[in-house]
């Protein structure tokens, strides 16, 4: 049960939400035991960021969170993912993102909680 949010401060084409989609989908793999099975994504594109009270850079804040246990390799794994994805597909450099990790232990879905 991954979501993955974003908040970036450009403008995101249809094209490029797909391959961020897809590429996100490939890269949760990297937690072991999680799958683009039952990864939901989201996109905020131009949220109002500022970073070191500037806000003249392309930047991205992105959430991960997780049901269970966390994984510090696997999230520095995720990590460099992550900011390569963002670099490549929107050009935001890999200095004006931040992800924040999150393992939950009450995930609610289909009625019930896990």
């Amino acid at each position: 049960m991954p979501f993955i949010n974003s908040k970036v401060s450009v403008s995101i084409s249809q094209e490029q939400e797909t391959q961020l989609k897809s590429r996100l989908g490939q890269a949760i793999s990297l937690i072991p035991g999680k799958s683009e099975n039952w990864l939901m994504i989201g996109f905020e594109d131009n949220y109002h960021l500022y970073f070191r009270g500037d806000n003249s850079q392309p930047m991205a804040f992105v959430e991960v969170k997780v049901f269970g246990q966390e994984n510090p390799a696997a999230f520095e794994k995720l990590t460099a993912e992550i900011t390569k994805i963002f670099g490549e597909v929107l050009g935001i450099a890999a200095d004006h993102i931040y992800i924040k990790y999150e393992a939950v232990s009450n995930w609610g879905w289909n009625g019930g909680n896990f």
